[in-house]
């Protein structure tokens, strides 16, 4: 399985972005999916996930500005970000995670958001 993560870009103080990761094949199996984020000298955190039941998580810096939603159509997951802050300036990863016959996360290639303030 492939994914593929577009939609980063350079914003400022407030604006907002539209994170897609489309996967090569149906996501219909995958038990969740969802975003991480990586910004320099940081580890890599959970921004937001979402069940293949309609269920989401968030991490509380993004609550109330972020949501995630899932297309099971397209293969894809989306996250929409508002009111972004600097601190939001990461390289965004999706995953998504298989868990027959065996649990394996699979990663899309990363796509740069840079917030200006």
């Amino acid at each position: 399985v492939q994914l593929q993560a577009s939609g980063g870009g350079l914003v400022q103080a407030g604006g907002s972005l539209r994170l897609s990761c489309v996967a090569s094949r149906s996501i219909f199996t995958f038990k969740l999916m969802g975003w991480y984020r990586q910004a320099p000298g940081k580890q890599r955190e959970l921004v937001a996930d979402i069940s293949n039941d309609g269920s989401t998580n968030y991490a509380d810096s993004v609550k109330g500005r972020f949501t995630i939603s899932r297309d099971n159509v397209k293969n894809a997951v989306y996250l929409q970000m508002n009111s972004l802050k600097s601190d939001d300036t990461a390289v965004y990863y999706c995953h998504a995670d298989r868990v027959d016959p065996t649990l394996r996360r699979y990663w899309g290639q990363g796509t740069q958001v840079t917030v200006s303030s």
